[in-house]
């Protein structure tokens, strides 16, 4: 994805603390002090230009919502989102998702939202895949016991590689289609990609796992 610089971008984020945590390391463990309500954590990685975030925290308002983001240019577009919807339950943390423990402890999250990830096609960026066996150990260490994934894409061999990376890490299938806007799946919120890739004709695809920590070895 190629990115048009914005130069004014990190001066703007800085003048909105209440919508994108400055220090989010000083969160870490006691997330429910970040909102007015304490309630269940859902986080989405590489919310972009924030339309699906936005949507499930205005559809959902029993839930914390918090899109992570780590371009400048991009979290900006989500920032203008949120200002103008005022959401009490949505937050936003510009920082890399390679980082998540620095900013999250066990059990701060409920569930984690990978829709259209970066495929990094080639085998030697692999480890780059959201869906890669140390990523899915990060999301692991800060969710709830029995938390979830949700992933969305319309690339099929990303899709066929998570379910792999899914079932090698022991995690447990709940929900999978491959034609998802021609499933009877309800309460789906479009990404803009989502719209855009749907518009051309694209197969939608969506899967959603869960944790299995009950009895697992914590050496593995």
């Amino acid at each position: 994805m190629r990115l048009r610089n914005k130069p004014w971008a990190k001066e703007k984020i800085e003048q909105h603390p209440q919508y994108i945590v400055p220090n989010p390391e000083d969160f870490k463990g006691r997330w429910k002090e970040a909102f007015v309500k304490d309630q269940p954590l859902h986080i989405e990685i590489g919310t972009g230009k924030g339309r699906f975030i936005t949507e499930m925290a205005k559809a959902h308002p029993d839930i914390n919502y918090m899109g992570i983001e780590v371009y400048d240019s991009v979290i900006v577009a989500a920032l203008d989102r949120l200002i103008e919807a005022d959401l009490p339950n949505l937050k936003l943390l510009n920082v890399n998702a390679e980082d998540l423990e620095k900013y999250f402890a066990k059990n701060d999250v409920a569930r984690v939202y990978l829709n259209f990830s970066d495929p990094w096609p080639k085998v030697r960026h692999e480890k780059r895949r959201l869906m890669y066996k140390d990523f899915l150990k990060k999301y692991e260490d800060i969710l709830i016991d029995g938390g979830e994934i949700h992933f969305k894409t319309d690339n099929q061999g990303l899709f066929e590689y998570s379910l792999r990376s899914f079932s090698e890490y022991g995690l447990l299938l709940k929900f999978v289609s491959l034609d998802l806007h021609n499933s009877d799946y309800e309460g789906n919120i479009m990404t803009e990609y989502e719209q855009k890739f749907s518009e051309k004709g694209n197969r939608i695809y969506r899967s959603e796992v869960k944790y299995q920590n009950e009895g697992k070895d914590s050496s593995l």
